[in-house]
């Protein structure tokens, strides 16, 4: 893996529990030193932070939240003081105009000619009727950026279709485990009403999880796995009282960490997702799991749920949903076959190893 020997900043809203090994993998490729300035999220969000950086040091930023859902803004206080105290060579900042002290950071680092590049999930086309105006306030913040980092490769073909030239957008897949922490355990061929249907995620209408369980309710009786349900959020009451009086078959666990999260996606067999997120999938895909997911408007699930490793759904079919399970459910041996798919693409493409070699190599690109 390529170094980099100069001194690098990253500025993110949050930093989440999930996020920090990836830091930390970072920070031991950038011999310079790595700082990271992330503050709390709101409340309501019960987003699980990190507690610490062991390899980059972070330091606590002061969030303003201002307004909420499609009018939310960010300001983050001591943002262009820390940038004076930690100097470094290269800034990486979240590519989100709704974080309103960014420009004042790219100033900084654009008076002292030093690079910033943008990291985001991409620049969707807006289908309301202010959509010229939307793009052209997109269009004109993201060329502010000597580069752009994408989590997936529709984010990427959305930063082109800006005209933003190619040899400034990279692609970095979202992963959360490294090749080393993948690993696929023995799973012994059995039927499926012996099978464990697993979820993990937040609790929230936004998942899908109701959905899913009145899906599987829905399987002939011989087919009906178990459903494990992993995560806590606003709508855990409410689904446990819908499951049991739709689907008793449903198990939740709460939210779990570590090895217990570990231990969860080992003893399933099956990982379905059928509404909005998706960084969960490659922790499945780690532990050599089949995946079914609805899309996403980020494309992150585009490149990791192939045919060879699981399903791609249109979000909302919950006639296709259904029909992925039965296909999935009837078929052991091509589950397992499909598991080992999965595993054998994390070790090769998703995760934390290339993750970090793509921002090591566009940072190089933009210091050259």
């Amino acid at each position: 893996m390529n170094l980099y020997t100069g001194r690098v900043g990253i500025v993110q809203r949050v930093l989440p529990r999930y996020r920090a090994p990836f830091f930390d993998l970072l920070a031991q490729q950038c011999t310079g030193g790595l700082g990271v300035f992330a503050g709390a999220a709101r409340p309501n969000e019960e987003i699980p932070l990190a507690e610490k950086l062991e390899v980059a040091k972070w330091t606590r930023a002061k969030n303003w939240h201002l307004f909420g859902g499609p009018f939310y803004l960010c300001v983050q206080r001591g943002l262009t003081e820390w940038l004076g105290q930690w100097e470094p060579d290269v800034l990486i900042v979240e590519a989100n105009p709704r974080y309103l002290s960014t420009s004042a950071a790219i100033k900084v680092m654009k008076a002292r000619l030093r690079p910033v590049i943008g990291w985001g999930l991409g620049a969707p086309k807006s289908p309301n009727l202010t959509a010229g105006v939307q793009n052209w306030w997109r269009k004109r913040f993201l060329r502010q950026f000597d580069a752009l980092i994408a989590y997936s490769q529709r984010g990427a073909a959305e930063y082109r279709n800006l005209v933003i030239p190619s040899d400034r957008i990279f692609v970095a897949s979202n992963a959360v485990l490294s090749k080393s922490a993948a690993r696929r355990p023995h799973r012994a061929v059995k039927p499926a009403n012996q099978c464990v249907l697993l979820y993990v995620g937040r609790l929230q209408k936004r998942k899908r999880i109701e959905a899913l369980i009145q899906v599987c309710a829905s399987l002939p009786t011989k087919l009906q796995p178990t459903l494990q349900i992993v995560g806590a959020g606003p709508t855990g009451d409410k689904l446990k009282k819908f499951a049991a009086s739709v689907y008793p078959r449903t198990i939740f666990t709460g939210a779990l960490f570590g090895a217990e999260l570990e231990h969860a996606f080992d003893a399933a067999d099956l990982f379905v997702l059928p509404g909005s997120g998706g960084l969960a999938i490659q922790q499945a895909m780690a532990h050599g799991l089949p995946v079914i997911a609805a899309k996403g408007e980020d494309g992150i699930k585009d490149d990791m749920v192939q045919p060879g490793n699981g399903r791609l759904l249109e979000l909302g079919d919950d006639s296709a949903l259904r029909q992925a399970l039965v296909e999935a459910l009837s078929d052991p041996e091509r589950m397992s076959a499909m598991g080992k798919k999965s595993f054998d693409l994390v070790q090769r493409e998703f995760n934390l190893e290339n993750m970090v070699a793509s921002f090591v190599a566009a940072i190089n690109q933009v210091v050259a």
